[in-house]
């Protein structure tokens, strides 16, 4: 979306802060001691009411609010099951916690009832709307009434479907089948931070038992006001949005068909090479050409998925995306 080298949003971030004269330049604490403010109770309403939630608890990053809700929530003889494919803090989250844990093969649904079969005590089942490294979508549909099904809560985390997807793919008429979604602001937002989305009881629940909440200086008041102003213009980014799109079809269809690329209709796009020397080679020359992408290698992701991750952007222009996808198909075709 390009927010984090928007001019219009760092104008509208300080506009933010100039209404604010009375706070501060840092939290100063912890949100439990001296780092609570209104302003950040507000913004918490704010955000929440957007996304039709009862209520929501910011922290510092996603890895941090990953780590505190699945620390805590699920108790000793609980069961948490996660995609196989879900992200670090996720997986962290979970090792911390004293529940059960399994996993199930990637979007699967079969895989995933097997695993439901299994569940003992509560049950959390954690996914991510949009996959960081694959960039696939998840079947949220069909999780969450396979998850309705054996009484299990679903926690979603959306760090890469805001933005392409407005206010994510939850948004679209699933929020009353969710136990809890994580929104982060650190990608299409263009700030930093996260936000645990859920009831109020598990607001509290969180204020009180989730460690990465508790025990760390609360996010500053600027960072506050960034992720409030990102929002908003969020809000009114339609031909940002529109641009995105048109740059994702641009890609795909000058990709050649031979080329072995993961299906994803989102900004993450990758080009599977099964080898972290080919793998470097071709993010090597593209970076020569003055293209920021990145090889994923073996160990990060499995021997033989070695890859190119290429994140997309509105602001990218038809030359550049054709230069990469010429590149690309000059690679593939050696």
């Amino acid at each position: 979306m390009g927010f984090a080298g928007s001019h219009e949003l760092k104008s509208k971030i300080e506009i933010e802060l100039s209404k604010r004269l009375f706070i501060k330049n840092g939290a100063t604490g912890s949100r439990l001691l001296a780092g609570n403010s209104d302003y950040t109770e507000e913004t918490e309403r704010f955000i929440s009411a957007l996304h039709n939630s009862e209520a929501g608890l910011l922290f510092n990053s996603g890895y941090d609010a990953n780590l505190g809700l699945f620390s805590s929530l699920p108790q000793r003889g609980d069961t948490i099951i996660l995609d196989e494919l879900a992200h670090a803090s996720i997986i962290d989250g979970a090792r911390l916690s004293f529940a059960n844990r399994y996993t199930f093969k990637h979007n699967d649904l079969d895989s995933l009832e097997e695993k439901l079969r299994l569940a003992k005590g509560i049950c959390y089942v954690a996914i991510e709307s949009v996959y960081s490294m694959d960039g696939d979508t998840a079947p949220i549909a069909a999780i969450a009434k396979l998850a309705e099904r054996f009484g299990a809560a679903l926690i979603v985390d959306e760090a890469h479907a805001v933005g392409l997807h407005g206010l994510g793919l939850v948004d679209e008429q699933l929020q009353k089948q969710v136990f809890a979604r994580v929104i982060t602001f650190g990608k299409a937002l263009g700030c930093h931070g996260a936000i645990v989305l859920g009831s109020n009881e598990l607001r509290q629940y969180l204020i009180n038992y989730a460690r990465s909440f508790i025990y760390t200086t609360a996010a500053s008041p600027h960072q506050v006001a960034a992720v409030k102003a990102a929002y908003e213009l969020l809000l009114n980014s339609k031909s940002e949005i529109e641009m995105l799109e048109n740059n994702i079809r641009l890609f795909k269809q000058n990709v050649n068909t031979n080329i072995s690329l993961i299906q994803s209709d989102n900004a993450i796009q990758c080009v599977i090479l099964k080898s972290n020397i080919k793998a470097k080679a071709i993010a090597a020359e593209l970076q020569n050409n003055g293209l920021d992408v990145r090889a994923i290698l073996s160990p990060t992701v499995a021997p033989g998925s070695e890859r190119i991750r290429i994140c997309l952007h509105s602001f990218n222009k038809t030359n550049d995306i054709i230069l990469l996808t010429n590149i690309i198909n000059k690679f593939a075709d050696a």
